[in-house]
């Protein structure tokens, strides 16, 4: 479907958007006019983009309550809402076997939950915007190649991929002028190795430590910051792409993948 070029008069709400991609991403809408409302639950972080002028809202995607009580300010406050970023996200590390089971429970609520939220809650206000809308769910390069040690994560970023192509075929099947996006990022620069800050004590025991995922990648040419993440979720929805990709250069990762699974399908044939 025809994406989003102009953002001028758009109302854009970015989760997790006070750091990292999210925050590249909102920057990168706000320079094309967008007035943008930034979600996140980093109380610091909140104020840092206050100071910027944006307006931030404490939210904690894990908590329904929360996430509903954002969608109704910002229609309370704007009147609409044309784009949704569900970009809130953790990813520490551990083998399975040394998982508990709060460690799955919170990655899961954090990566998928809060996805899941963010669609439950805002996508009514999306159909219902008659200049048409768009979401955009962030998923992971790790869901083509599966480093050892992120099980959650993983599986966490495979499922988001999945909700997000199945709601964008369901919404072009009912004809909704609304359109997804399924971002993959690659080795962007953000504090993804900080993420156990924000696991509540009340979690519980846990074997996850804090880890960047991108510190596999050694080539220094493969790190991207936050800005150019968001220039690239911008051209993303410009064109109605489906899927975007920080890293292109990355194809063979994912070529290797689909090759293993025809390998799987020809001998089953």
């Amino acid at each position: 479907m025809e994406g989003i070029r102009e953002w001028r008069g758009r109302v854009a709400v970015v989760t997790g958007g006070a750091s990292g991609i999210g925050k590249g991403i909102a920057d990168a809408l706000r320079a094309e006019g967008a007035q943008v409302v930034v979600a996140d639950r980093d109380a610091a972080a909140i104020e840092r983009v206050r100071a910027e002028g944006y307006t931030a809202i404490p939210t904690d995607v894990t908590d329904p309550d929360s996430v509903a009580a954002l969608a109704d300010r910002v229609v309370a406050d704007h009147g609409r809402v044309d784009l949704l970023v569900n970009n809130a996200g953790v990813g520490p590390k551990s083998p399975v076997s040394g998982l508990t089971l709060a460690d799955w429970r919170w990655v899961l609520e954090v990566n998928l939950m809060g996805v899941v939220h963010g669609v439950h809650f805002f996508l009514p206000h999306l159909v219902a915007n008659p200049d048409g809308a768009w979401m955009v769910n962030t998923a992971s390069m790790s869901r083509y190649f599966t480093p050892p040690g992120y099980a959650p994560y993983v599986a966490s970023k495979a499922a988001v991929e999945g909700l997000s192509l199945t709601l964008a075929a369901e919404l072009a099947a009912d004809g909704h002028d609304v359109g997804v996006t399924a971002l993959h990022p690659g080795a962007v620069r953000t504090n993804i190795k900080e993420s156990l800050r924000n696991r509540p004590a009340s979690a519980g025991e846990s074997g996850l430590v804090d880890f960047d995922i991108a510190q596999k990648i050694t080539d220094d040419g493969m790190w991207i910051g936050p800005d150019e993440a968001g220039a690239i979720v911008v051209r993303a929805i410009a064109n109605g792409d489906r899927y975007a990709f920080t890293h292109p250069g990355m194809l063979g990762d994912v070529e290797a993948t689909f090759r293993g699974v025809r390998a799987a399908m020809t001998r089953y044939a």
